[in-house]
């Protein structure tokens, strides 16, 4: 079966992120977050936070945490809700609720559960690409990622700043801007 998820990029600094869960997971999923969007507002609750995740999220200031038990009421206002716990009894009750509420739900290792997935992901300067597996093979995602690192050249924000300078001082319709740009592009390899 072909991968049919539809990937997109969120503006999470936008959104109202809840993780539930404090120790190794959510640590994992939290700076997986951060990394790709240091403003975004994310609250952490579990009734034990790890001493390295407390560390690590009092450094953003939009990161807020509660040590103590999930409770129904935690999901108002949520835009996505991930689950970072060893209770898997408590993932499913958090995704029952979720989804009668419309919150976007993650639960970590456990694909059936998820209505989406966080993405392996690589970027250079303005350039982020997310690679899925379709939660089969997290460890393979990073593999490709690896490479993909390794053959994009570093100097590419100085390429797409190029273009993003010619596409603007393009004239004429929509069309036309895109013949001269796949024009200029039609010759871009990368090599490793």
């Amino acid at each position: 079966m072909a991968n049919t998820l539809f990937p997109i990029f969120l503006k999470l600094d936008q959104l109202n992120t809840l993780v539930v869960g404090g120790g190794n997971v959510a640590l994992e999923k939290v700076s997986a977050i951060l990394r790709n969007a240091p403003n975004a507002h994310i609250t952490v609750i579990a009734p034990f936070i790890r001493g390295d995740t407390l560390a690590y999220i009092e450094k953003f200031p939009l990161v807020n945490y509660e040590i103590r038990e999930f409770v129904a009421q935690d999901l108002k206002g949520r835009d996505l809700v991930i689950c970072a716990t060893d209770n898997v009894q408590l993932h499913r009750k958090i995704k029952t609720l979720a989804t009668e509420q419309h919150v976007l739900c993650n639960v970590a290792d456990t694909p059936d559960l998820c209505d989406f997935y966080l993405g392996s992901i690589v970027q250079k300067g303005d350039l982020k690409i997310a690679i899925s597996t379709n939660g089969k093979s997290p460890t393979l995602a990073k593999r490709i990622r690896a490479f993909l690192e390794d053959v994009i050249p570093m100097d590419i924000q100085e390429s797409m700043d190029g273009l993003e300078a010619y596409r603007k001082s393009l004239k004429g319709d929509f069309e036309l801007k895109i013949k001269a740009l796949n024009e200029l592009t039609k010759g871009l390899t990368f090599k490793k």
